[in-house]
């Protein structure tokens, strides 16, 4: 693989926004075309990713609570982390390396564990797993489109086909998730107790002393 795919490889996978999962599928592609290495690309990669949610730990550790809250509202990261959350108590580790697959869950996790304090002997770890699957993940499904077409065009479309499948799946499954997990709303006056006046028994009354 060239130095510019390694390095495109690399960029995209540091910046949050940029598309990676599209980007590492494109170079698996060209790979089985090539007949390139897809080692290189997968660890370059992941450590790109590995970055990356190192620079969003940083920056859930410094923004805390505030942070989180307003990612909350923002759409798919929002829903990302609120699905994380439900399950960090439980899961830990292994749900911050699945949420990858969530739609922005990547960011979200790595938002999250800085928030909740995680250091970084249990972070960083994980991260690399994480980032290692993942980029794996992504090349090889445009190696393998590649390989089984024959054409890497036609590759490149089938596997980016499947990737956003496999991401509408994932997307679908964490909504249901959450609203079945989600508590049903209650009215503001049915959480108020309700006052009732209670009949205070009256001491019965003291004779009047009379003076002889």
């Amino acid at each position: 693989m060239s130095l510019a795919a390694l390095t495109t490889a690399f960029v995209v996978a540091v910046v949050p926004v940029a598309p990676t999962e599209a980007t590492l599928v494109g170079l698996g592609a060209l790979a089985s075309v090539t007949h390139a290495s897809l080692v290189a690309v997968i660890l370059v990669a992941g450590l790109g990713c590995s970055i990356s949610d190192h620079l969003l730990y940083a920056a859930g550790r410094w923004g805390g609570g505030r942070l989180l809250g307003w990612l909350m509202g923002r759409g798919s990261i929002g829903r990302a982390a609120g699905w994380l959350i439900e399950r960090f108590d439980r899961w830990g580790v292994a749900v911050f390396i699945a949420g990858r697959w969530l739609p922005a869950g990547g960011s979200a996790g790595a938002v999250l564990a800085g928030t909740l304090g995680w250091k970084l002997r249990r972070f960083t770890p994980a991260s690399l797993i994480g980032s290692t699957l993942w980029a794996c993940y992504a090349t090889m499904l445009g190696y393998l489109g590649s390989a089984f077409t024959g054409n890497p065009l036609a590759g490149l479309g089938i596997s980016l086909v499947i990737a956003v499948v496999v991401g509408l799946a994932s997307r679908r499954v964490m909504h249901r998730r959450h609203a079945v997990a989600a508590p049903e709303p209650v009215s503001v006056a049915s959480t108020e107790p309700e006052h009732t006046t209670t009949p205070v028994p009256q001491s019965p009354a003291t004779p009047e002393l009379v003076a002889a």
